[in-house]
């Protein structure tokens, strides 16, 4: 309840300070949360990244405003933090198909997003299996691509990444250059609020090795909460990511740190019911 009670603080901050410039920073305290940890949860247990919503939010608010024939539009973009009228009118078409100046227009439809709120869920019906792993820095090689989790773009583009390597060779590749079989997939380098991040295919692997077209990635000493997937593939591992935010964080006196974070796949059927792959996740004590 503590929890639930901290973010929904966070919340009723975020809503009184839409005009002002969003401060990650001021949100994650009020959450009793570092900033990271506060961005990672807010996304995972949404499906938006902060500043996702609140621009949302601020966009609907304009509408608002607008569609009563008052204020001017620049007036509007300035009040909702746009540094500009071109760029609020382009968000404004994005979220509401038409122009600022079209909805002053009589009997004209708008979106309204609604103000979210978080309700804590008493499940416990159902163990997680997890231990906690103290690893030294170590390095992966693979290939990355740049996504977004804006309008969950990473959704689509990270599975086509997996399909053409596959296809292309790729993976293969850099299966070979692994200490093991296991494959990575790794985010991290994360930026622009959370909102853009890299996705790297990657196995663990001696600092010596490279070849052309990989990345070198170097990942720093942790201790991780590394959380047992069983069952087909991408259902079992979701379900698994939600239970994470949804259930296991809020009860426990640990918060994701900074960093990198991957899942690993060992050999096997993806597909088979007692297929295992894990979550690994880099941990801090509150």
């Amino acid at each position: 309840m503590e929890w639930l009670n901290r973010m929904m603080s966070a919340l009723d901050l975020m809503e009184a300070k839409m005009e002002e410039p969003l401060d990650i920073a001021e949100l994650a305290k009020t959450a009793y949360s570092s900033p990271y940890h506060f961005q990672r949860m807010f996304f995972m247990l949404t499906g938006m990244t902060v500043a996702e919503y609140v621009r949302k939010r601020r966009l609907t608010l304009a509408a608002q405003e607008l569609a009563l024939s008052g204020p001017k539009v620049i007036d509007v973009a300035m009040k909702y933090c746009y540094d500009s009228p071109e760029s609020f009118s382009k968000a404004f078409r994005k979220l509401h198909g038409i122009s600022p100046s079209d909805a002053r227009n009589p009997g004209v439809q708008l979106k309204a997003f609604p103000r979210i709120s978080f309700h804590l869920s008493l499940k416990g019906d159902k163990e997680m299996d997890y231990r906690i792993v103290q690893k030294e820095a170590f390095t992966v090689i693979g290939k990355s691509i740049r996504t977004s989790t804006i309008e969950g773009e990473n959704s689509t583009e990270i599975p086509k990444f997996w399909r053409d390597s596959h296809a292309d060779g790729t993976v293969g590749r850099i299966a070979a250059l692994g200490k093991t079989q296991e494959m990575l997939g790794l985010c991290y380098d994360t930026q622009q609020d959370g909102e853009v991040f890299k996705y790297a295919i990657a196995v663990e692997t001696d600092a010596a090795a490279f070849e052309t077209g990989f990345e070198l990635i170097q990942i720093p000493a942790a201790t991780w909460a590394v959380f047992t997937s069983t069952g087909p593939m991408p259902g079992a591992i979701q379900e698994v990511w939600g239970r994470i935010y949804q259930e296991w964080f809020p009860t426990t006196g640990y918060e994701q740190a900074e960093g990198p974070d991957f899942e690993l796949y060992p050999l096997g059927n993806t597909m088979s019911e007692d297929y295992c792959c894990e979550v690994w996740i880099p941990i801090v004590k509150k």
